[in-house]
């Protein structure tokens, strides 16, 4: 047999060229123990923080503690099937979560799975949930308004987009019902919304989807909700996740809100994963961390600069984007003074505060404007509510201190009672049906009608018929002044006399 070394270093050649093997390096760990949705896993030398770990049976973790010798991570979901000894694989990947227009009028959970039984999500870009918040050369003022649809909030608190505005008060005080309001009233407008419902009960999450998808508010609206039945670690990571869905849109030059329901139960949760991985408790037996739980949170909610894509061209798509945040914190018997509250008081810009007194006596929204502030002001309405706004607040802080001060006294005299007869009157203007937010030009109508003392001879149970009246015959009557107002943002001598004149002319049809 002859042997033909050509013919060997040929076949040798083929075979090593085609040669194709490819190596893939793994970090894999042991679990060493598990409970509570909290695991130790040893031998994952490279972890790092916030690093998403791969459980058996498709379960994925996030890495926080990372100790000497040992890595404490939180389960996402189902963890009761893990045991001892089973092998945990590093992804190398930092916790994300799927975002884009796919995600409108779905329910997610805390890591973007639909839980909405309407199939899967149609969305191929992810973005980290513990995101970087805009630095200050990134961030414009605050300038543009968020229109609530609640009048008392939008002529007196203003809202702006970007702004972080605080909703605090009692349970059953109407916090959800404030926030699901300017939700409805964005029909129609460019404000994209995401509902956080963290530590809720099932079934109220489930009444506010159906009064969303009842006034068609789902189209533009995500709700991800992580209940009182799911783990302490996904009701710690849905905010963040809500927040990433968010930053999708702002990131690309749109406009977003984001409704945090609420952030006690949220620190709450942090509580129940940091003690569970051992951290040392503070005060309340509240981590060390909690104040830079929310912040980094909330700090992330800005407007960006219309140059901000070229200050930082890897992050932003397009510049003059906005992400508002809403955050919900319940509290106690009306004690501001607590941690958590005080906390998210000082990371805010402004707070809406709802009173108990005020909601029992009928007054809904139960807003307490005296103690309510929002710290970005009149920069973030339009001018025509600026110029009717102040007048309301100046009558309205007056009509307070009066009605403090009179309780006692018997015999007033006609300039006082004048006073209380017109603060009266407007504080029946400032309530408000559930679900039935106002359009801008109306707000401004009543509000004229209200400070211009159009109503102190109006009996004060006959002022919601005439405001619903007076709205009615303005849109039949002089549409044109409404429409002015809506495009020009501005409000004209001569619109003003128009209102006043059809104030007048109303009048005299208006029947108590």
């Amino acid at each position: 047999m002859d042997i033909n070394p050509a013919e060997i270093t040929s076949v040798l050649k083929k075979e090593i060229e085609s040669y194709d093997q490819s190596v893939e390096v793994e970090s894999i760990g042991t679990l060493i123990s598990i409970g509570d949705g909290v695991a130790r896993v040893s031998g994952l030398k490279d972890c790092r923080m916030s690093e998403m770990l791969e459980f058996p049976g498709d379960r994925y973790g996030i890495a926080l503690n990372l100790e000497s010798d040992s890595v404490g991570a939180v389960v996402l979901g189902d963890y009761t099937t893990l045991e001892e000894g089973d092998t945990v694989k590093a992804t190398g990947e930092i916790m994300s979560v799927p975002v884009g227009e796919g995600m409108l009028g779905r329910v997610v959970n805390a890591i973007g799975e639909p839980i909405d039984g309407k199939g899967p999500i149609n969305s191929d870009t992810r973005y980290p949930v513990e995101g970087r918040a805009p630095n200050v050369l990134e961030r414009q003022p605050v300038s543009e308004p968020v229109q609530t649809g609640i009048m008392a909030v939008d002529a007196m608190i203003p809202i702006g987009r970007g702004q972080r505005e605080l909703i605090i008060g009692d349970r059953q005080t109407g916090k959800t019902a404030l926030c699901v309001d300017t939700i409805i009233n964005q029909k129609g407008k460019d404000l994209i919304c995401i509902y956080v419902a963290v530590g809720q009960k099932m079934s109220t999450v489930k009444a506010v989807q159906e009064v969303l998808e009842k006034t068609g508010a789902m189209d533009y609206t995500i709700i991800v909700n992580a209940p009182a039945s799911e783990s302490a670690a996904m009701q710690w990571l849905a905010p963040f996740a809500g927040t990433a869905m968010g930053e999708y849109f702002r990131d690309r030059g749109k406009h977003a809100l984001v409704i945090y329901d609420d952030l006690y139960k949220h620190a709450m949760a942090w509580r129940e994963v940091s003690l569970l991985l051992r951290r040392p408790p503070g005060r309340e037996a509240f981590p060390g961390d909690v104040f830079a739980l929310h912040s980094r949170l909330l700090e992330r909610s800005a407007k960006l600069a219309d140059d901000a894509h070229e200050q930082n061209p890897k992050q932003y798509k397009a510049g003059g984007g906005s992400l508002t945040a809403l955050p919900i914190v319940e509290i106690q018997q009306g004690d501001v003074t607590a941690y958590i509250p005080t906390n998210v008081i000082s990371i805010t810009d402004g707070q809406i505060y709802l009173e108990t007194d005020l909601f029992n006596a009928g007054i809904r929204p139960a807003v307490n404007v005296g103690l309510s502030v929002s710290r970005v002001g009149g920069s973030a309405q339009i001018k025509a509510m600026k110029k009717v706004a102040g007048q309301l607040r100046l009558e309205m802080a007056q009509f307070r201190e009066l009605a403090a001060f009179t309780q006692f006294a018997s015999d007033l005299d006609a300039a006082t009672l004048a006073q209380l007869t017109r603060g009266e009157r407007l504080v029946e203007v400032l309530k408000q049906p559930q679900y039935e937010p106002l359009a801008v030009e109306d707000q401004i109508f009543i509000i004229i009608a209200g400070t211009q003392r159009f109503l102190d001879d109006i009996p004060k149970d006959s002022v919601k018929k005439f405001e619903k009246e007076f709205l009615q015959y303005m849109r039949d009557s002089h549409p044109e002044i409404g429409r002015e107002i809506v495009t020009s943002g501005k409000l004209s001598e001569e619109a003003m006399k128009g209102i006043r004149e059809a104030l007048t002319t109303f009048k005299k049809t208006f029947s108590a």
